[in-house]
């Protein structure tokens, strides 16, 4: 065996397998879009296998909370930009593979350049908007894309966008939800999310990404794995062998008015804007600099507290959170004017 195939020789072993499918991986480029709960496991076991160059995209900064199921990052990270703090942390792992972070925010404008020069993409994103800008994306690019989900004790695999024989495109992430109202739909933080579901879905999005790049075994391509950790049954759900949807375009998001620290502390200094922290109870306890709170699934129960005669910075740890509120408040209330605090208190504290 080649020396620089040692490493990798339990895999090559497999019936099946052998040096060619891990000649495959060191020639594949995989892009793992979100470096949270299910990018950090799926990093890991690519990293760990082989796959030659991997990009990792995510411009958020580990948090406190983030510590309990992204096992990538220690206490000392909290504060530094996710990305980076994984690349670096994998490259002490594998030292063979090609890592590269990208720490801009995922945009209609940016994300065709960013995936056009990988094989495949993984979807380890934790909002519905960036969600389907990157399986339109896909499409519009003929990249495959595999997708996880998770919730609480629940998570989802599935395959997107792989051709067949004839040409025909599989199932992607339109053809099982449309559409998807996501403010219904609680994040990790407000809903909650058990660590060992992230590491399962994870490491499940890996496997599938080295069955795409090495052709073998049988890929979730047109169905939905569906996962359960309280009882550990999973169910697969067949959707259809080709997809029934025409994406041709990117949909344009509305912009979300931001601010900056400097801009929203020379506010406070003159009573011109009003606070409202949209995080957990618990992250409010922790730590908060002032204003009205309640959490981002309670904000649509809570509009009587706006009126259009004040300007309200909503903020929470990174900035997600708060982009989600101000959009709602958008489309509910768009007499309100309201921002984002960019950032979050990550940006507020430096």
């Amino acid at each position: 065996m080649h020396p620089n195939l040692s490493r990798y020789s339990c895999q090559v072993a497999l019936p099946g397998f052998g040096e060619h499918a891990q000649y495959l991986l060191q020639q594949a480029k995989v892009l793992i879009v979100g470096a949270g709960g299910l990018g950090c496991p799926a990093a890991q076991y690519l990293t760990s296998s082989g796959v030659g160059t991997i990009g990792i995209v995510d411009f958020d900064t580990v948090s406190v909370s983030n510590l309990h199921r992204q096992i990538l990052y220690c206490p000392d990270d909290v504060g530094k930009l996710k990305a980076e703090v994984a690349c670096k942390q994998l490259q002490k792992q594998n030292p063979d593979v090609n890592l590269l972070s990208f720490t801009d925010k995922i945009t209609p404008a940016n994300i065709l350049q960013i995936i056009d020069g990988y094989d495949v993409i993984v979807d380890c994103t934790d909002n519905f908007e960036t969600r389907y800008l990157l399986n339109d994306a896909a499409v519009i690019l003929g990249k495959p894309l595999v997708y996880g989900a998770i919730y609480q004790y629940e998570g989802q695999v599935a395959v997107w966008n792989v051709k067949d024989q004839d040409g025909k495109s599989s199932p992607n992430y339109r053809d099982l939800y449309p559409q998807v109202d996501a403010f219904q739909i609680p994040n990790c933080a407000v809903g909650g999310v058990i660590p060992t579901v992230c590491g399962i879905i994870g490491c499940m999005q890996a496997n599938e990404v080295i069955k795409l790049i090495t052709k073998t075994g049988e890929q979730l391509v047109g169905n939905v794995l569906i996962f359960d950790a309280q009882t550990m049954q999973s169910r697969i759900i067949k959707i259809s062998t080709s997809t029934k949807t025409n994406i041709t375009s990117l949909q344009q998001s509305a912009d979300i008015p931001i601010i900056s620290a400097a801009e929203t502390k020379h506010g406070l200094a003159n009573h011109t804007i009003e606070l409202v922290d949209i995080r957990t109870d618990q992250e409010r306890d922790e730590y908060n600099i002032g204003g009205i709170h309640f959490e981002l699934n309670e904000l649509a129960d809570n509009l009587d507290e706006f009126n259009a005669g004040k300007t309200y910075v909503f903020y929470c740890s990174s900035g997600k959170r708060s982009a989600e509120a101000v959009r709602v408040l958008q489309q509910k209330l768009p007499g309100v004017k309201a921002y984002s605090l960019d950032g979050g208190l990550g940006e507020w504290n430096r």
